[in-house]
C-alpha cells in the first residue's frame, strides 16, 4: 500500500498471484477482504495482525489461537468480528491514529480494540471522550441495578442488628422500596411544608403576641408546631445517621448538612434562651436568639431530597459552573466600564446622584439586569445615552450563556431517565431469564462458581443471569455476575 496521493486500502480480489512477493497476509473480516504488507504490520509488532506475519511456522495450533479459520490455498485469515470497526482500526496502521465512526457503540469499540490488541492510546480524543462518558453511564447503571439487587435480597448470614439498619435505611431513604415508606416520605414533605409555612405566619404583627417584658413573640400555639416540626426533623436525622452504612460520608454530604442546618438553631436558641441570660446581657440573647431564627429558611432546601426536579436543577447548574462563569465575567466587566463613564459623564450635572464610582456600581448593576429602581439615574444627556447602551449590553450579556445551561439542563434531565429505563429494563431482563430457564442452567453456572471456591450469589434463586460479550460490571466486589448492555446506542 503506498502513501502518497489517494490513499485506498488494496482489493483481495485481484490477483494475489501477481503480488505474491510482495503481499504478506490477506484478512478476511466478516465478508471484507484487506490486504497488508510486512512494513506496515511491523510498525505495531505487539497488534494481532502483526503476529499473523509469524503464525504460520508454527502449525494450526498457532493459527487458530489468532483467527477463526485460515485458507491455505489463499492464505487468507477469517475473523468472525465487526467489519466496521475493523475499518476504522486498521487507520492505525497507516496513520498513526484511529477515529470511531458515527453509529459505533464506543463500549463494542473498545472491545474490538482489544481483541486486535491495539491500545487504546491510538485513539484520538475526541473519541476518548466519547467513551469515556459511555463508561460512566454504564457504571452509573451497574450502581443502580446493585442497589435494586441489594433491597431484594436479605443475608441470612448478617446479625439482626444489621438487618435491622438495612431496613430503616430502606424505610426512610428510598420511598420506592414500599408503600409504607412512601407514607412517610408525603409525611416528611408535609412536615417540612408546615415548617416552612409557620415561619413564614410567625412573622405577621397580627399573629405575634407580647410577652411580659413588652415584646412581640409568636403565638404559643405556632412555637408548638415548629416544636413537633422539629422533633420529627431530629427524629429522622438520628434514625438515618444511625442506619448509614457509612457514617462519615452520610455526615458531609450537602444534603445532610443542610438538615443539621435547619435543626440546630431551633436547639442552639433553646439552649440560650433558659441559659445565655446567666452569661450575657439579656439584649445579646435577643439578639442571638433572632440571627439564629433566621436560619431556619435553610429548611426549605430540605425539599430537595424529595423532589427530582430540583435534584437535576442543582446538577445542572453544577455542569454549567463555566458558562455561570462566563456569565459572571461579562456582568464584571459591564459594571466597571459602565459604572466609571457613568460617573465621569454625570460630574458635570450640580445636582449627579453618582458620588463615587463604587456608588456607580449598584446603579450599573441594576441597569445591566434591567430591573432600574430608579434610586440612582443619569441627568446628562451623555449619561442616558451610556445607561441606554449599558442595559442593552447587559441584555446581551445574560442572554448569551443561558442556551447552553438550558442545553446542560435538558441533556441531564434526558440522561437521568434514559439511565432510569436501562436499570429498569436490566432487571427485567433479568427476571425474565430466572422464569426461562431455572433448573439445569442455573445449577451449572453456580455449581461452576461453587467448584471454583467463589461464593454464589445470595439473590441466585430470584434473578439469573444474563449473558453477553458485552456486559455492565457491577461496582460491588461481592457480587459477581453479568447483564447485558442496554444503554449502547
Amino acid at each position: 500500500i503506498k502513501m502518497a496521493g489517494d490513499f485506498r486500502f488494496p482489493d483481495a480480489d485481484t490477483d494475489v498471484t501477481e503480488k505474491n512477493e510482495e503481499t504478506e497476509i490477506v484478512v478476511n473480516v466478516g465478508g471484507v477482504r484487506q490486504v497488508f504488507y510486512r512494513d506496515n504490520l511491523n510498525q505495531y509488532p505487539e497488534t494481532r495482525l502483526a503476529e499473523l506475519l509469524n503464525c504460520l511456522s508454527g502449525g494450526y495450533d498457532s493459527i487458530f489461537s489468532l483467527c477463526d479459520d485460515y485458507d491455505p490455498g489463499k492464505r487468507e485469515f477469517y475473523f468472525d468480528r465487526d467489519p466496521d470497526a475493523f475499518k476504522c482500526i486498521i487507520d492505525v496502521y497507516y496513520f498513526g491514529e484511529i477515529h470511531m465512526k458515527k453509529g459505533i457503540c464506543p463500549i463494542c469499540f473498545k472491545n474490538e480494540m482489544e481483541f486486535w490488541k491495539v491500545d487504546l492510546k491510538f485513539l484520538d480524543d475526541c473519541c476518548k471522550t466519547h467513551l469515556s462518558e459511555k463508561k460512566e453511564e454504564l457504571e452509573e447503571i451497574a450502581r443502580r441495578v446493585q442497589l435494586i439487587l441489594d433491597d431484594l435480597g436479605v443475608d441470612a448470614s448478617e446479625s439482626r442488628w444489621k438487618r435491622c439498619q438495612k431496613y430503616i435505611w430502606k424505610f426512610l431513604e428510598k420511598p420506592e422500596s414500599s408503600y409504607p415508606a412512601r407514607v412517610i416520605a408525603v409525611l416528611s414533605f408535609l412536615f417540612i411544608l408546615t415548617s416552612s409555612v409557620v415561619m413564614c405566619v410567625g412573622t405577621i404583627p397580627d399573629m405575634q403576641v407580647v410577652d411580659a417584658e413588652g415584646n412581640r413573640v409568636e403565638h404559643p400555639t405556632l412555637d408548638s408546631i415548629e416544636t413537633a416540626c422539629i422533633g420529627w426533623f431530629t427524629m429522622e436525622y438520628v434514625l438515618r445517621l444511625i442506619s448509614s452504612p457509612n457514617k462519615l460520608h452520610f455526615a458531609l454530604s450537602f444534603m445532610n448538612i443542610v438538615d443539621v442546618l435547619a435543626i440546630l438553631p431551633f436547639y442552639v436558641s433553646l439552649t440560650l434562651t433558659h441559659l445565655g441570660a446567666k452569661l450575657m446581657e439579656l439584649s445579646n440573647v435577643q439578639q442571638a436568639v433572632q440571627a439564629l431564627r433566621i436560619m431556619r429558611v435553610a429548611r426549605i432546601f430540605k425539599l430537595a431530597r424529595h423532589s427530582s426536579g430540583l435534584q437535576t436543577l442543582t446538577y445542572a447548574l453544577k455542569r454549567s459552573f463555566k458558562e455561570l462563569g462566563l456569565l459572571l465575567m461579562y456582568l464584571a466587566v459591564g459594571i466597571f466600564v459602565f459604572s466609571a463613564l457613568g460617573y465621569t459623564m454625570e460630574q458635570s450635572h450640580p445636582d449627579t446622584l453618582f458620588k463615587s464610582i463604587p456608588q456607580s456600581f449598584w446603579w450599573a448593576i441594576i441597569t445591566m439586569t434591567t430591573v432600574g429602581y430608579g434610586d440612582i439615574y443619569p441627568k446628562t444627556t451623555l449619561g442616558k445615552l451610556n445607561a441606554a447602551i449599558s442595559f442593552l449590553c447587559g441584555v446581551i450579556a445574560i442572554a448569551l450563556p443561558i442556551h447552553p445551561i438550558i442545553n446542560n439542563f435538558v441533556r441531564y434531565y434526558n440522561k437521568q431517565r434514559v439511565l432510569e429505563t436501562a436499570a429498569k429494563h436490566e432487571l427485567e431482563l433479568m427476571e425474565l431469564n430466572s422464569a426461562e430457564g431455572k433448573a439445569a442452567s442455573s445449577k451449572s453456572e453456580f455449581g461452576d462458581l461453587a467448584s471454583e471456591g467463589k461464593e454464589v450469589p445470595f439473590y441466585s434463586s430470584r434473578l439469573k443471569v444474563s449473558h453477553s460479550d458485552t456486559f455492565i460490571h457491577l461496582l460491588s466486589e461481592e457480587k459477581h455476575y453479568r447483564t447485558r448492555l442496554q444503554s449502547c446506542k
